[in-house]
């Protein structure tokens, strides 16, 4: 089942500030990946926070990814910036995600968190995120691209226009909103059948991915 993740620095403190810290961070989701068999699909590093989009083969596979990762990079940063004290603000957030509806709505979400934060005007001129895989067909160790991007299209090169014409699309303001609360309350990211299939599968961990009414959009903190 994929899962929408987010890790977060402690207080919203820095957690990259060159390249050598995100090509570590990096380094570490290729070694975990292979260890503990988690597909990542998707994903964007900002300065002081990280979103990806994977599905975990094993039931506790997600867990033991991220506490490696979240572990060696943070003993890699306190090493090199002479720190001490936690990185991470506690334990990552992460939702089930419905592929039917919502994979690619919450992929190109990721991918455009730096064009939302204001750090570029085009996802493309962000070189830490999934989208140059996706829209231009770059390489990277750790990509495995999900059925739902690979669907778009049988030809490789009409693929990454159709996926480039589709995160230029303006996405719906209630989408984002429900895509944004997921991820904050860690609740299932769906159609009402989807929600209803996950809490009878996981109880109400699984919970549900709606917006309340009147939930307030945090434009000046985007995650």
């Amino acid at each position: 089942m994929p899962q929408h993740v987010i890790q977060r620095g402690n207080n919203r403190q820095v957690c990259f500030q060159d390249l050598s810290d995100f090509a570590t961070y990096s380094m570490y989701l290729t070694r975990y990946q292979e260890k503990f068999e988690v597909d990542i699909h998707a994903w964007v590093f900002m300065t002081n926070h990280t979103h990806l989009l994977v599905t975990p083969k094993t039931d506790d596979g997600l867990s033991a990814f991220m506490k490696s990762i979240g572990q060696s990079y943070a003993q890699y940063y306190n090493a090199r910036y002479e720190r001490t004290g936690g990185l991470w603000e506690g334990r990552f957030k992460s939702c089930l995600v419905d592929t039917e509806e919502y994979f690619l709505q919450c992929q190109r979400y990721i991918e455009l968190n730096p064009v939302k934060a204001g750090m570029v005007d085009y996802a493309g001129e962000y070189q830490w995120s999934s989208y140059l895989c996706h829209a231009y067909g770059s390489g990277s160790r750790f990509h495995v691209p999900h059925p739902c991007y690979l669907e778009l299209q049988p030809d490789a090169d009409q693929r990454l226009v159709s996926y480039r014409n589709f995160v230029a699309s303006p996405m719906a303001e209630a989408v984002e909103d429900q895509i944004r609360y997921s991820a904050i309350a860690g609740l299932a990211l769906g159609s009402e059948d989807f929600q209803k299939r996950m809490k009878e599968r996981y109880g109400d961990a699984a919970g549900t991915g709606t917006a309340p009414v009147g939930f307030r959009r945090e434009r000046v903190s985007w995650i």
